[in-house]
């Protein structure tokens, strides 16, 4: 039985371009309960595969990894086919000041939102959470992203024109996969007119955690040294 739901699992996820060790699958499937339907037991193994570092927990062919020599700084251009699938350990927003966003932490810090021209103050109400006064506008780039195979290969990647599922307050840890994606002198192009970023979804908590906690002050480092460098 157990091998029978290790080879539908196997053959579920790795139409979604994901290859699981032996290892991660096995204990998966170790801790499924007993008549489990198939649906479900799919459902969960691609929700927890998708909250793992890949690196530790993927096996991906050749073709599903970036190219050994992608980082080569002398090559001005070459298309990647993939698919590849990486996850991203870090995002800039450089379509706006270090210091704006160190204001923007800092009145989400305070309660505080823009709507428009104005400021509205979230207040908590009993048994209701946070009131809905208005949703927080999220930045949409440009980006600049560092993204990682499941080999542990990192390479810089530029959204200069916005594609949908990449925003400012996006997870640490998501999983995205490329396809017949252009490398510019050692960075890769992410272009939503040509659909060759899928967004897969997932994170790694512990990633994100720490990367939210020192946004602000790796911000307001980087700002201070720049105003360094200009002075």
């Amino acid at each position: 039985m157990a091998a029978n739901i290790a080879a539908e699992l196997t053959q579920h996820l790795n139409a979604k371009h994901l290859y699981p060790t032996a290892a991660w699958l096995q204990s998966f499937v170790s801790t499924t309960r007993p008549n489990t339907p198939l649906p479900a037991i799919k459902q969960t193994a691609l929700f927890r595969l998708l909250a793992t570092d890949i690196t530790t927990t993927l096996d991906q062919p050749a073709a599903s990894v970036f190219p050994h020599d992608i980082l080569k700084g002398t090559t001005q251009s070459r298309i990647v086919s993939g698919p590849v699938l990486c996850q991203v350990l870090d995002i800039e927003d450089i379509g706006h000041s270090r210091w704006s966003q160190v204001e923007a932490i800092e009145a989400k810090e305070r309660g505080e939102m823009t709507k428009g021209r104005e400021i509205v103050r979230l207040v908590e109400q009993e048994n209701e959470g946070t009131a809905n006064a208005a949703a927080p506008v999220q930045s949409k780039g440009p980006f600049k992203l560092l993204l990682q195979d499941a080999k542990g290969l990192k390479v810089y990647a530029y959204d200069l024109r916005g594609i949908e599922g990449l925003i400012s307050s996006m997870t640490l840890g998501l999983k995205l996969i490329l396809r017949n994606f252009d490398v510019r002198r050692g960075v890769i192009m992410l272009e939503p007119t040509t659909g060759n970023v899928h967004v897969v979804g997932g994170k790694v908590e512990a990633l994100d955690k720490a990367w939210k906690e020192g946004q602000k002050a790796r911000l307001m480092n980087a700002a201070k040294a720049g105003q360094d460098n200009t002075a």
